[in-house]
């Protein structure tokens, strides 16, 4: 097993588990090439969330890092599994009429042009499928929603500091599911795809390993954190009147980084996961091994451990 990462002192953890590591970039193509040499499989991971600019700053990473991926891909005769992102179906449809799941077959709308990071995840998912449609590679494409899990650098340190005066700031009754799935999970999906000749040129759903409500989520992230949490109601109304005047004052603040993502975080935490998985439980046999109530807990264990 072989990573390609820019700074190998900083990913002694991975040579400690036994992995290769080859130095470079996914900008360099390469150094990208030579990391995939002999290998059978290249998982392209990598992708920039919320850098600071506009349009450049994500289309780099993302859109040309994928371009590297599939030509390294074929250079190497390998199959390509792509981490794409349920952001590819954009913020407006997500949340479809008569409580109906989005699945691989919803139709993908037009995104906004300032929708940056949304933008850059279908354009790079686009590349990949055009591959193994032209018949150059053999690929496929797997679609989180917020992953969680141990070594989180994004999703449970923002919710590790709203919790650390030991106020969980809770939205209306706090029982919609949130869209969010554990590491390890999507880890298992995204192996089993590799594994599935049948998933080349799909597209799946990693997005709703188990229903966790939102209480539930900061009650197992106070026990994580080793927090005795007091609850804080928010009415919802209060809530969307505060995210209104958020993104009104939005322009005003420097940098892109709130700009890029049309991302609403009332509705993430007040309606429920609108995503569904069925085909990758379907077609890949995937079976989340993580519960939340183990990997929730062991994900703030983890931060609160090192977050220094």
């Amino acid at each position: 097993m072989r990573a390609l990462v820019r700074d190998a002192e900083r990913a002694s953890a991975l040579a400690r588990a036994g992995v290769d590591l080859a130095t470079g970039d996914v900008l360099d193509a390469e150094s990208f090439a030579r990391a995939a040499d002999g290998c059978s499989v290249v998982f392209h991971t990598a992708a920039a969330v919320t850098p600071s600019g506009g349009w450049e700053a994500f289309q780099r990473p993302n859109v040309e890092g994928t371009r590297h991926a599939i030509a390294a891909t074929e250079r190497a005769g390998a199959r390509l599994v792509h981490v794409s992102s349920v952001a590819v179906y954009g913020s407006g449809t997500r949340y479809r009429s008569g409580g109906e799941r989005t699945d691989e077959d919803t139709p993908l709308a037009p995104l906004p042009e300032t929708n940056y990071y949304a933008r850059s995840k279908r354009e790079s998912e686009a590349l990949v499928m055009d591959a193994h449609r032209d018949g150059r590679i053999w690929a496929t494409a797997l679609r989180p929603d917020v992953i969680y899990g141990t070594h989180d650098r994004q999703f449970v340190p923002r919710i590790a500091r709203l919790l650390s005066h030991g106020v969980a700031p809770v939205i209306g009754r706090g029982a919609s599911t949130l869209a969010i799935v554990n590491a390890e999970n999507v880890a298992d999906g995204v192996v089993r795809a590799a594994a599935t000749d049948a998933a080349g040129g799909r597209a799946y759903n990693l997005a709703n390993d188990y229903d966790v409500t939102v209480a539930e989520f900061f009650r197992l992230a106070g026990v994580g954190l080793n927090l005795r949490l007091r609850t804080l109601r928010i009415p919802t109304t209060v809530a969307r009147v505060g995210e209104t005047l958020f993104r009104m004052a939005t322009p005003l603040l420097p940098g892109n980084r709130v700009k890029a993502v049309s991302f609403s975080p009332v509705d993430f935490l007040t309606r429920d996961n609108p995503f569904s998985s069925d085909r990758a439980k379907r077609e890949l046999g995937w079976d989340p091994p993580v519960r939340p109530e183990v990997g929730v807990c062991e994900a703030f264990r983890w931060y609160a451990a090192n977050r220094e």
